[in-house]
């Protein structure tokens, strides 16, 4: 499934459920909780790791929704603009960008 049909599926479930649909703030409250929750199953070796992952997918993809945001256009215009991106270590070793293309 591509990103652009998760994000229908997801949507659908969400009015089909009565689930909040158009307060965003509240959606960000709730992806903020999920990505709590993902944080701990992965600090504590818990199996529901990745289901924890796609609940902070979800929640992402319905706040795109409620902004008209086609999620995978986006993804897919970032990798692009990150791959093109130059690093190189400064003095600590931190990856530094000393390269934007979009910036020329």
């Amino acid at each position: 499934m591509d990103i652009r049909s998760a994000q229908k599926v997801a949507w659908d479930n969400k009015v089909d459920k009565n689930f909040n649909t158009s307060n965003v703030p509240l959606e960000f409250g709730l992806l903020t909780a999920e990505v709590g929750e993902a944080f701990t199953a992965w600090r504590k070796g818990l199996p529901d790791f990745g289901e924890e992952l796609a609940d902070v997918f979800l929640y992402v993809a319905a706040v795109a929704e409620m902004n008209g945001i086609d999620l995978q256009d986006e993804v897919e215009r970032k990798l692009t603009k990150n791959k093109a991106r130059v690093y190189e270590r400064d003095e600590r070793g931190v990856p530094v960008r000393v390269h934007e293309p979009d910036a020329d």
